[in-house]
């Protein structure tokens, strides 16, 4: 790890936060040049469109990309000329499926909201301090 651009804890904090683990797929249903730039139309499901917001971000296909719009069911990125160059995203067409991963962020944000009725009291465990002294813990 390069140290030297790792962030201080007194720093500022921007920019894009992707773990590398997809959320699930979308397909590309539009990539319509503008000028220098393309911008790609992605169709993706409920599930995923829920923690996609305009301005964040998203990864598709490990790319991170600023969200400029969203719509009921999809969203729209632009890739600049030096993105599109540098990874596979310039040779991405309408009707490709690609990974996607939402903003780990929104991911922790939207988890913290939503009421879990997966949730059990740690007092109702079995692991006790005997167990563990049993176990050699």
């Amino acid at each position: 790890m390069n140290l030297e651009r790792a962030l201080p804890a007194a720093g500022r904090f921007g920019g894009h936060i992707v773990s590398g683990h997809i959320d699930g797929t979308g397909e590309i249903v539009r990539a319509e040049r503008d000028d220098n730039a393309v911008w790609y139309t992605v169709k993706a499901d409920s599930e995923l469109m829920r923690s996609i917001v305009e301005k964040g971000s998203v990864a598709i296909d490990g790319i991170s990309l600023t969200v400029a719009s969203v719509h009921r069911d999809g969203f729209r990125v632009s890739v600049i000329p030096h993105t599109a160059a540098a990874t596979i995203l310039g040779g991405k067409k309408a009707g490709d499926i690609v990974n996607l991963e939402n903003d780990i962020i929104g991911k922790y944000v939207r988890r913290l909201l939503t009421f879990d009725w997966e949730y059990k009291d740690p007092a109702d465990s079995k692991i006790t301090r005997e167990f563990l002294n049993q176990y050699g813990f």
